[in-house]
């Protein structure tokens, strides 16, 4: 491969990718149907199924050898085309299991029935379906790519692939396979796209990750719910101590108050946030995509650095009491919230799970119990920009979007990332191909068939263009 102009490739990727769009597009449709939902129980049987859908398809596409291998959890597909052991090896993760499609009220068409749409983002139509973009998409797209590889004969180098189903559920089950199978994934660099880019006409290498602390609060008063007439004003209300325990996290300048928190905080200089604000951002867009009169955050940050380079505390979920139709007026037994704490490199998620704890034990008054249940975690990861793997992942976007890509931090989190440097003394290359605006994790999550397809084109060239420069 590495000996072909490259015009003469780019030819022959799209003129491959235009004979089997339709059916690139289709078999897409029918992943996206199966509901593996690793988060839900019910969804079991649908998850180990979509796992062997994976299987056949690598298959189909030119493995050698795949195999579904069996974890404490749910199974990882593994699956490999090794060609010359002189060449180099690029490992390929993804997961196949998706986030539940709560609240279904909010979604314009049944989530797990996948619909073509046009957007304002996505004038050549985008499919709507829940994990569209994270992460059955993008990590479909490396399917694709290798199909077109194997059967045109032109994989330069040894490629490896790694898919799981439970990266919405902590990756628990990844970490144990990892640690056991070091020398089967030995690699040369690792291959992602579980992110996103800036735009269709800016692309972006995602180089930095946010690490996650999640934990679950309950906060419990009397030993049974109570009349509020009867007792209220007179017992601790749960519900009330949550709210004003959550709030309390959080001064008035959005600083987060849970003491020793910053204190591994890494703090860009002048000069990198200068760059950071290069990227292309309109705040009236940004403001106006998501119906908001205005942002929101810690003071003294932009909001691209608020949501890349700074800590966060959010409550994802709080319940308590009644909620159903009408009044029921009562003071409940116990309130619950569900809280996520995003980290920046230097934050151990271990070490903040234990502040939190401390902390939030501390602020409860007498009245009632409190109880922290710590769910999952992971680390933040930055990969320099000056290794081979960028390099070559920048060369591939240039030459299909016309424009080099920029670096970019994110919001998000991919707690497997600090795994896969730690075992296998690898770096990870984050080629994301979602938008922002493909609603991720929510109602009528969607994902490009410009960037589906695109993906599909540019992954080829990382490989060319790595192994070149492996040399």
């Amino acid at each position: 491969m590495s000996i072909i102009n490259p015009k003469i490739l780019m030819e022959n990727i799209k003129s491959y990718i235009s004979q089997h769009k339709d059916r690139f597009i289709n078999e897409l449709i029918e992943l996206l149907k199966i509901p593996s939902i690793s988060a839900d129980s019910a969804y079991s049987q649908d998850v180990l199924n979509t796992a062997d859908v994976i299987k056949d398809s690598l298959i189909k596409a030119g493995c050698d050898k795949v195999e579904i291998c069996e974890t404490p959890g749910y199974p990882i597909i593994y699956g490999e085309k090794l060609i010359n052991p002189e060449l180099p090896t690029v490992l390929v993760y993804g997961h196949y299991d998706v986030q539940p499609a709560d609240p279904i009220e909010l979604w314009t068409s049944p989530p797990f029935e996948p619909i073509i749409k046009t957007t304002e983002t996505h004038p050549d139509g985008a499919i709507f379906a829940r994990g569209a973009c994270d992460d059955k998409g993008q990590m479909y797209m490396h399917v694709k790519a290798l199909e077109y590889m194997t059967v045109n004969g032109n994989l330069p180098c040894n490629v490896k692939f790694m898919i799981e189903g439970e990266e919405e559920i902590g990756s628990s089950s990844l970490a144990w396979y990892v640690k056991r199978n070091q020398e089967k994934l030995s690699n040369d660099v690792i291959l992602i796209s579980d992110t996103g880019m800036i735009s269709n006409s800016q692309p972006s290498i995602t180089t930095g990750l946010r690490g996650l602390s999640y934990v679950e609060v309950e906060v419990t008063g009397p030993n049974r719910d109570l009349h509020s007439g009867l007792y209220g004003g007179a017992v601790a209300n749960p519900i009330n101590i949550l709210s004003k325990m959550i709030a309390s996290l959080q001064d008035e300048n959005n600083h987060i108050t849970i003491p020793g928190f910053y204190d591994n905080v890494e703090e860009l200089s002048l000069e990198e946030r200068a760059e950071m604000a290069k990227a292309p951002f309109s705040l009236d867009a940004y403001k106006n995509a998501l119906d908001i009169d205005d942002v929101h955050g810690e003071k003294g940050y932009t909001t691209n650095e608020r949501n890349s380079i700074r800590p966060t505390l959010d409550v994802n979920g709080i319940w308590g009491g009644y909620t159903g139709e009408g009044a029921k007026t009562v003071i409940a037994s116990k309130a619950y919230a569900k809280i996520s704490m995003r980290l920046v490199p230097n934050q151990k998620s271990e070490n903040i799970t234990e502040l939190f704890t401390k902390h939030f034990e501390s602020i409860a008054p007498k009245s009632v119990k409190v109880k922290v249940t710590p769910h999952h975690g992971g680390e933040g990861y930055v990969t320099p920009i000056d290794n081979i793997g960028y390099k070559a992942a920048n060369k591939a976007y240039t030459e299909t979007f016309g424009i080099p890509a920029i670096p970019q931090r994110s919001g998000g989190s991919i707690p497997i990332v600090a795994l896969f440097e730690k075992e296998l003394k690898s770096k990870t290359i984050l080629m994301g191909f979602g938008l922002d605006s493909d609603a991720i994790h929510s109602p009528n999550e969607h994902f490009g068939i410009f960037n589906y397809l695109k993906g599909i084109e540019t992954i080829p060239l990382f490989y060319k263009y790595f192994t070149e420069m492996f040399k």
